[in-house]
């Protein structure tokens, strides 16, 4: 009888720490999965976010795992259901198309950025220099431009029209390589696949594009504005730290960031 009272005994306080264990492990879980939030980001805001991101997750303990696209790519995403917790759009009007359908929290979308596009030319012999501005691609010692996807990239799309604006395009659209987003058509001219390229400013402000080569601004009555716009997603799993992240980017510390890699922030354009 002893013997059997004994495995009784052990066989609950088995038990119990099993369930211990399991409700322990479910609560860090939730820990860990609440100290995280995922943000869709259009890749024109690599290396501005990796640093805003690494400030914040030192402020509050909080990562952000960053996915970079196309705009246009990262929409569709979202409407097919990409649990989301964050939409930072080169154009904002994929934010509020995601809020139009009920995809997004209502009264949640906002303008962040402009954006600004540049002619970068890389420090190779033979080729022009940038301030010679667009009609240097009418030079024979450029075969390719390299742009982004003007279907759904932004900055592809303000690429085409600053091209026309200048009268150039006819004769250089047989020249154009076209980038799944705004960072591959950047890697294409860094890496010699194209010969020069119409990216993002905030791309060609990265050291290793500074050193590499140069750039001209494009003027921006060249093409209509790029209003970067964002939206905190419905279908996201932490909607406080998400809104903690808008908050800190709409912060002193988050526009010294924009403005540094070379947006343009929303205060700047008002009268």
């Amino acid at each position: 009888m002893h013997n059997t009272w004994a495995q009784i005994h052990v066989a609950s306080s088995t038990k119990f720490c099993c369930c211990a264990i399991f409700f322990a492990a479910a609560c860090w879980s939730g820990a860990v999965d609440a100290a995280e939030i995922a943000v869709a980001a259009a890749s024109d805001l690599n290396f501005a976010f990796k640093e805003a991101a690494g400030v914040f997750e030192q402020q509050t303990g909080t990562h952000v795992k960053l996915s970079l696209g196309s705009s246009g790519n990262l929409f569709s995403q979202i409407q097919n259901g990409a649990p989301f917790d964050l939409f930072f759009s080169a154009d904002i009007r994929y934010p509020q198309k995601l809020e139009e359908s009920g995809q997004a929290v209502p009264g949640s979308v906002f303008r962040y950025a402009v954006g600004r596009i540049v002619l970068w030319v890389p420090n190779r012999r033979g080729l022009p220099s940038p301030q010679q501005g667009l009609r240097m691609l009418l030079n024979g010692a450029i075969r390719k431009v390299a742009i982004a996807n003007p279907k759904h990239a932004p900055y592809g799309r303000a690429a085409v029209a600053a091209l026309e604006y200048a009268g150039v395009y006819g004769s250089v659209k047989d020249k154009l390589v076209l980038g799944e987003n705004i960072s591959q058509a950047a890697q294409f001219v860094e890496s010699g696949a194209a010969d020069v390229g119409l990216i993002a400013l905030s791309l060609a402000l990265a050291p290793a594009m500074q050193q590499a080569g140069q750039y001209w601004e494009i003027p921006q009555e060249a093409h209509p504005p790029i209003e970067q716009g964002a939206v905190v997603l419905k279908n996201g799993h932490n909607r406080v730290s998400a809104q903690a992240f808008v908050s800190f980017l709409q912060g002193r510390e988050g526009q010294a960031i924009l403005r540094r890699h070379g947006f343009v922030l929303p205060d700047a354009l008002r009268p």
